[in-house]
């Protein structure tokens, strides 16, 4: 693993662009900011005003413009795609790198004089004419950028299938979460959960790609065991009135949250993580609840496998009857979710940091550009 004061320092100017983001990618984009922003570099982040709200990407040595690309293609794009050239018109750029398939799309077709990276972070799953949309852009996106990074080795393949003249792994590190500020009992005594009731946590978007209704149906179940578990769910998005109504139909033990800064305090209550998405790259939360030491049941999906190893109860997508069965199973085995908690914080331990990551960057960047452009920061 690399430290920061052994990264490789270069000194060039990069933009990073990212489309509309209140999760694992603008947490990304901030994380390299500031660790580029450490080693010497010139970072200019472009994306819509709410990510530098939510993210401070000026806090941690960036500067900021404003490019409005919203989470789904619209005729907007057109004037996202001026506001990036613009952006970069004064910025002596030598590295465009787009964080997502909406991002790569406007940095593409913004046609900037530097070379254009493109960071794949999420798989197509959409159908009908939204899908079709989508897959057009991973092939305009594919085979206009002059690397394509996955941040899977699916997507990888994915990419250089498409076309992508340069494909290649880059793992998306999970920033390192501060420890917790509240003990273990005043976080489960936010819920009104009891020392010998279960806590089970989830954390992430609320989109339909994250399944939580498959977790709600699964709870519904858990209402007859003694005692019941709690299930919380952290996170904001589009998918919350469903979930909501859902809940209230079945009469499911969770509680949605909304979203939370305090993750850690959160990990630090529970007594079981799970992950029920139909895909994933290296999502953020399973890597912090495997760091936390939190028993983890993930689906088999994307590169969550080759992420969590052996770390982890592996199940089906979509699969209520799993998800029910791998939770009661880990609740009824207290030496085995200790026995899983010290697997996953040894599969944890070999995962690339953050450093990790702005080294390869940076070391990509240095070989794009073998005489970055110099000026005064």
């Amino acid at each position: 693993m690399t430290d920061a004061s052994s990264a490789p320092r270069w000194h060039g100017s990069v933009a990073l662009v990212l489309a509309s983001s209140t999760g694992g990618v603008g947490q990304h984009v901030r994380s390299v900011a500031r660790g580029l922003a450490a080693v010497g570099a010139s970072v200019l982040v472009c994306g819509p005003a709410a990510t530098q709200d939510q993210f401070d990407f000026t806090g941690v040595g960036a500067r900021f413009a404003p490019v409005e690309i919203p989470a789904s293609p619209t005729p907007a794009d057109a004037r996202a795609v001026a506001a990036l050239r613009q952006a970069l018109s004064g910025a002596e750029v030598d590295v465009v790198h787009a964080h997502g398939l909406r991002a790569g799309l406007v940095a593409v077709l913004a046609r900037p004089a530097a070379p254009v990276v493109v960071t794949w972070h999420n798989a197509v799953l959409a159908g009908g004419l939204r899908g079709r949309l989508s897959r057009l852009v991973e092939r305009i996106v594919a085979r206009s950028a002059r690397v394509a990074l996955g941040a899977s080795a699916d997507l990888v393949e994915r990419a250089a299938a498409l076309g992508a003249a340069d494909a290649r792994l880059a793992p998306v590190a999970a920033p390192t979460l501060p420890p917790p500020r509240r003990r273990r009992a005043a976080v489960r005594a936010e819920f009104g959960v009891t020392p010998d009731r279960p806590l089970i946590l989830s954390v992430g978007r609320l989109h339909p790609q994250k399944r939580y209704d498959i977790l709600v149906d699964a709870a519904a179940r858990w209402r007859t065991r003694n005692p019941a578990p709690v299930v919380v769910i952290a996170g904001s998005g589009p998918a919350y009135l469903q979930l909501a109504a859902r809940i209230s139909a079945v009469r499911a033990p969770v509680t949605l949250l909304g979203h939370r800064t305090d993750v850690a305090d959160l990990l630090a209550g529970a007594d079981l993580a799970v992950v029920t998405s139909d895909w994933e790259a290296r999502q953020l939360f399973a890597q912090e609840a495997l760091r936390a030491g939190v028993p983890l049941v993930a689906t088999a999906v994307g590169g969550l496998p080759e992420l969590v190893g052996d770390g982890a109860v592996m199940i089906p997508a979509g699969d209520v009857d799993a998800v029910d069965a791998a939770v009661r199973a880990l609740l009824d085995d207290e030496a085995g979710r200790a026995d899983l908690a010290r697997r996953g914080a040894a599969r944890a331990a070999t995962w690339p940091t953050e450093a990790d990551t702005v080294a390869t960057l940076a070391a990509l960047y240095a070989e794009l550009t073998p005489e970055p452009s110099t000026r005064t920061r």
